[in-house]
């Protein structure tokens, strides 16, 4: 028997005495639990900086905001954005996430409250966002790389020789997620430092400036030149939801997170006033230096403002910065988003070879190598446009861990929960209603500026693959027989493989495991 666990990814055999569970005795013998051999090696610190790494970035790409919205409107949305939409998001991730901390975070939620179906789509959907999702910071490390080389990099370029760099950071960045989740985790916590010092920088030479030679309100105008107070709000709504959206992310990996129930809350209490404080000051330091009107505020606007502020020294820092924020992003998200085809694996629905775990790394090696590959064909070109896709589907997932959450409260209001949202269903209720209040507003501002097709149109398309992926999905679960399904039993959240969330997490695993 030591000889069989030493084997990593061997199935287990029919006679191998494993016990079934109950009620499904038509049922194959499971996978081995080794598979689920996974290292809780994310403490705070890390779990801060992948959630600072994967959700910001820093303020890179916040000011379009600005640009769209105006100085007074984009502030606002600034400040009030992570109440109406962070702040829920995460306090749903808390919740949730240490009741059940197991690999897979939202997926799981979604089957456990609403039924696998809808298990599926929250799956099948969030990975269809990484599709497109961790494509995006290969390339723009590719943009911000044209800084500095632009003979090379730039648009006049080559595409190939853009494509090449860009399968360097993907390959380079999918083997630091191979060597282990510690290293990210470290990796993120370091790229959070760095990615905060050049805001800082540009904040205090900009006060300094504010004090010898003043400045201007940085509120006014509030919105642009003929923009009403609506349009303005939903201009500028997307973007910095996007800045604020990706709390979620950190659920998939709970199981290598040391001692869950207690850090899932509190990295998000860190996390969310640390984003919103460097996102707030040095837009405000800005605003009162440069204004709206002398400078465009527009994607990559920073490296100019902290060059006019500071000069040419200062710019080139936050232009090199934006190469590590790229990076970051990318690493952080392939953590996250790696997990769930090693979920959705896990469950039947896609080859158990995704399951693999690595015996030295300890890590889901195949279904991180398949997401470098799935990213080295988006990084190609011509898939920016689907971005809009990203944010909707994003937001449908949202929605589906939003009305996981009022069941599991439902159906099931005594299992243990380390974290609950305090003030029983009233503000539950306002939880689950205001961000997506919010979204619906943001969705039809979205059709008013791209119309049906571009607005919701390829969005409907994406999500209805999900619908036509389920029948197929289903029935290679139903030959593989395999099911990780969670159930609550005395109040205790039990899996079909006979593992309960304990105080620590996922415990009480099979004795082949020990």
């Amino acid at each position: 028997m030591a000889e069989e666990r030493s084997q990593v990814d061997q199935p287990a055999s029919e006679s191998d005495g494993a016990p079934k569970p109950a009620g499904d005795q038509a049922c194959p013998p499971r996978p081995r639990i080794d598979q689920r051999s996974l290292t809780r090696a994310l403490g705070l610190g890390a779990i801060v900086g992948l959630i600072y790494c994967s959700v910001s970035g820093g303020p890179y790409g916040l000011e379009g905001v600005i640009g769209e919205s105006g100085a007074g409107m984009g502030v606002l949305l600034i400040v009030l954005t992570p109440f109406i939409v962070g702040l829920p998001t995460a306090l749903v991730v808390a919740e949730l996430g240490t009741a059940m901390p197991v690999e897979g975070g939202y997926y799981h939620w979604v089957k456990t409250g609403l039924g696998p179906f809808a298990g599926f789509l929250e799956g099948w959907w969030s990975w269809v966002v990484a599709w497109v999702d961790l494509a995006v910071y290969p390339v723009l490390f590719v943009a911000y790389a044209a800084y500095f080389f632009p003979d090379q990099l730039g648009d006049g370029a080559s595409p190939f020789t853009r494509w090449i760099l860009a399968l360097v950071i993907i390959w380079v960045f999918g083997l630091v997620n191979l060597r282990g989740t510690k290293l990210v985790g470290d990796s993120s916590k370091a790229f959070t430092y760095i990615l905060i010092a050049p805001f800082l920088l540009l904040t205090a030479v900009g006060i300094v400036k504010l004090f010898a030679e003043g400045g201007s309100n940085p509120l006014e105008p509030f919105t642009n030149s003929g923009q009403g107070v609506g349009p303005a709000f939903g201009a500028g709504l997307w973007i910095v939801m996007w800045n604020y959206s990706g709390f979620d992310g950190i659920s998939t990996v709970a199981e290598e997170i040391d001692n869950p129930q207690r850090n899932i809350p509190r990295s998000l209490a860190i996390s969310i006033p640390l984003m919103t404080v460097v996102y707030l000051i040095p837009v405000l330091v800005v605003l009162a230096l440069l204004g709206t009107s002398d400078i465009t505020w527009e994607e990559g606007a920073f490296t100019d403002m902290a060059d006019a502020i500071g000069g040419a020294w200062l710019g080139w820092i936050v232009a090199a910065v934006a190469l590590i924020s790229a990076v970051a992003l990318f690493s952080s998200w392939l953590l996250s988003y790696s997990r769930l085809p090693f979920a959705l694996a896990d469950d039947g629905y896609l080859p158990r070879s995704l399951t693999r775990i690595h015996p030295t790394w300890h890590t889901p090696w195949a279904s991180i190598v398949l997401s470098c590959a799935i990213c080295s064909v988006f990084a190609w070109s011509g898939f920016e446009s689907l971005i809009v896709v990203d944010v909707v589907l994003t937001d449908a997932a949202l929605l589906l861990e939003f009305l996981a959450l009022v069941a599991l409260r439902r159906r099931h209001p005594g299992v243990n929960r380390p974290y609950r949202i305090p003030g029983g269903w009233p503000v539950l209720v306002t939880v689950v209603v205001v961000p997506n209040l919010v979204f619906a507003v943001g969705l039809y501002y979205l059709v008013v500026e791209e119309g049906w097709v571009h607005g919701i149109g390829w969005s409907a398309i994406a999500m209805l693959t999900g619908v036509v992926a389920y029948p197929i999905a289903k029935r290679a679960k139903a030959r593989n027989g395999r099911d990780r399904t969670w159930s609550v039993t005395d109040d205790v959240m039990v899996c079909s493989d006979g593992r309960h969330v304990g105080p620590d997490g996922v415990s009480g695993r099979l004795a082949e495991d020990f």
